[in-house]
């Protein structure tokens, strides 16, 4: 069993958190990125779901701490709460089904209205490994990101596209607008012991461990 975040060794701690309608894919997406591992049957997140990474940058062990909110309107009151603390966010829809690219502005305001005013955010079109089925341009998606003026990119959790490279990027982005680079006085650490959960990964207590291979 994992132990308390606080007592886990790290140089820097961000919380994001993944959002968007049920059934986009964001329970796989934290997944591939913390386990490398995808479940094509996997279920709703009921509630929210939790897990932990580190990642290497510039020398400097990131931990990242990512909540999965369930996209289930009825879920909407219980998770609100669990974006205090947060840094960053991936702002998830299905490439395959355009009625989750239409509700994203509900997410978006959701998102700005609960979290400190320069979140960072990314718009992530998920399941472009179904270009065949394809419902939501990228055109769009470019049309929308610009709008919000925040990145956008298209990633995989079953081939493992651009999973990577999406959490990368929303983790150095969160270290950058920071004073010192990596000021995370804005970060909530939590203790997972004191909150209803389903972890998802393993967190390494050593540094050396919880960042190798990356």
């Amino acid at each position: 069993m994992a132990g308390n975040l606080e007592e886990e060794e790290y140089d820097y701690l961000f919380k994001i958190v993944l959002v968007g309608e049920s059934g986009v894919g964001k329970s796989n997406i934290l997944s591939r990125f913390t386990k490398n591992e995808f479940n094509l049957e996997s279920k709703a997140t009921i509630g929210v779901e939790f897990a932990a990474k580190c990642i290497q940058h510039e020398g400097k062990a990131i931990k990242a701490q990512i909540w999965d909110t369930a996209g289930q309107e009825r879920f909407r009151a219980i998770t609100s709460s669990y974006y205090k603390g947060a840094m960053g966010a991936l702002l998830v829809y299905d490439i395959s089904k355009h009625a989750t690219f239409e509700n994203l502005d509900r997410w978006v305001n959701e998102v700005r209205s609960f979290t400190q005013p320069d979140l960072s955010i990314i718009l992530v079109g998920n399941k472009c490994d179904m270009a065949y089925a394809r419902e939501v341009t990228q055109d769009e998606a470019i049309r929308y990101a610009q709008q919000q003026k925040i990145p956008f990119f298209e990633t995989s959790a079953l081939d493992c596209t651009n999973v990577e490279l999406v959490f990368r990027e929303l983790l150095v982005a969160i270290a950058r607008r920071t004073d010192a680079g990596f000021d995370t006085k804005g970060a909530e650490k939590v203790d997972i012991s004191k909150i209803n959960t389903i972890k998802l990964g393993t967190a390494e207590k050593k540094k050396k461990s919880c960042c190798k291979g990356h």
